[in-house]
């Protein structure tokens, strides 16, 4: 199109009324910002909803030394406390969130857990004393309450951490190495990472958002200004932020506060069933299309997983529809699903795929546990043992596969101590006896023998001891 015709075709439009106007082929004149909005997209908004949520903790613990002969009973009976070793307080910092506008603050459990004193300090310079009120160290998370709180404080609302995707941006908030409020950007960098060795329930939402000492027990928030996980660890060779941090999910957060402030304990759901990761090896020798899931090995009898139907060689796929990759993934979800109610698992037997519905249930305290300190002229003297159940497995960290007699305990410089006899060991057998209950084992250990054996269950592996004879 020439220039003479725009002109002709210009000046007829213009005998017809009608103007046209043609593009510029310069560039157009730039444009002041007339507002904040145009000069920057800004998360400000959102860090000043959230950050006055999150709080910087300051904890103090008494640490006593251990005297030379302050374990000794002989000793102990003539000097009594003198022989205690002298205290050092430890103190620590670290970071929580307010998630009732009552005082009720979540936390790490490494940050509070163990405390013998708490104080807290608001983004806006108020300080309270604070008593944690729950605590669980299998998810290191601890529920404290502020003391003295008169009116309502600022709460962040949990969101939902089943709908976060990788790429999502977050914000963490928290008080990096001491220095005071501090809060850093970045997204969403994986999920259900379980390589991280921190807790029990290991499926954290990995971020680049920059975390550091002093962050734990703060806040990972979503750009709308909820709270998606609870920051708890980095990956680092140097101690600070190389851009890869781990935060609890909110879901697990949401159940084990529910649980604390209902029942005072973290109290999660018991299925009845150990397994393993389907590797590439396993999902090769059943013909599977891919490693995915995890194949039973055992099921208690009378369980949940039992009365729904699980079997051994039976394959877990997804619990809620949630795929399950793993056995941490397995854990997790069932860790985060409220007693009382039903899962819906995808297995896979054989080649039929099936769905089974579950009831969580709390595990039960059935045998009784009987903590019982063990002492007398016997090798067993110094050691705390229990009636093993489903109840006491799951509080300590492992699978429940059927009833005995567990080490809780072992005090040093006791005899028990000096045959080796380590906390988690089951005691298997007393003098060439079985032992399947604590009874059992005071019963036979009640008369002083010229010669003692033993047998002790460690590791997958029973391991026997003689004293004497």
């Amino acid at each position: 199109m020439t220039h003479s015709f725009l002109r002709h075709v210009t000046a007829l439009l213009a005998l017809l009324g009608i103007s046209l106007t043609l593009p510029s082929t310069q560039a157009a004149e730039p444009v002041v910002p007339s507002s904040r909005e145009q000069i920057s997209l800004t998360f400000a908004p959102v860090v000043k909803k959230a950050a006055p949520a999150v709080v910087n903790i300051y904890t103090k613990k008494v640490l006593r030394n251990q005297g030379l002969f302050s374990n000794d009973p002989f000793f102990r009976q003539f000097f009594g406390d003198q022989l205690g070793g002298r205290e050092r307080v430890e103190s620590s910092l670290g970071s929580g969130v307010i998630v009732r506008a009552s005082g009720v603050v979540i936390t790490n459990f490494h940050v509070a857990g163990d405390a013998d004193q708490i104080n807290v300090v608001l983004n806006d310079r108020r300080e309270f004393p604070a008593k944690v009120i729950g605590k669980d160290e299998r998810s290191d998370l601890a529920v404290l309450q502020l003391q003295g709180v008169t009116d309502d404080l600022p709460a962040l609302d949990l969101a939902e951490s089943d709908v976060v995707e990788v790429g999502d941006l977050v914000l963490a908030i928290g008080n990096p190495f001491g220095v005071g409020q501090t809060v850093t950007s970045g997204i969403v960098s994986a999920l259900a990472r379980s390589s991280v060795q921190v807790s029990d329930f290991r499926s954290f939402i990995q971020t680049d958002a920059a975390i550091n000492p002093g962050n734990s027990g703060g806040a990972l928030i979503t750009s709308d200004g909820r709270l998606i996980g609870i920051n708890t660890a980095i990956f680092s060779g140097n101690g600070g932020s190389v851009g890869i941090g781990f935060a609890i999910p909110s879901n697990m957060v949401s159940s084990v506060l529910a649980s604390i402030l209902k029942e005072g304990r973290a109290v999660r759901a018991w299925l009845g069933a150990t397994g393993k990761t389907v590797t590439a090896d396993i999902a090769k020798s059943l013909s599977l299309p891919r490693p995915s899931g995890i194949v039973v090995d055992r099921v208690v009898a009378t369980s949940p997983a039992a009365r729904a139907g699980l079997a051994v060689g039976d394959i877990v796929r997804a619990v809620n529809g949630h795929e399950i990759n793993d056995i941490q993934e397995l854990r997790y979800q069932l860790a985060t699903m409220p007693v009382g109610g039903k899962a819906s698992l995808d297995t896979l037997r054989g080649s039929t795929a099936r769905t089974v519905s579950v009831s969580l249930e709390a595990p039960p305290e059935l045998p009784a546990r009987k903590l019982t300190q063990l002492t007398g002229r016997q090798p067993f003297a110094g050691a705390s043992v229990a009636n093993l159940n489903p109840a006491l497995a799951e509080e300590i960290g492992i699978d429940f596969v059927e009833p005995g007699v567990i080490v809780l305990g072992v005090v040093p410089g006791t005899p028990a101590s000096g045959i080796g006899i380590q906390v988690g060991d089951r005691v298997v057998g007393v003098n060439d006896t079985d032992v399947k209950s604590v009874d059992d084992l005071v019963r036979l250990t009640a008369t002083p023998q010229p010669a003692w054996t033993g047998a002790i269950g460690r590791g997958g592996q029973v391991l026997q001891f003689r004293i004497g004879g």
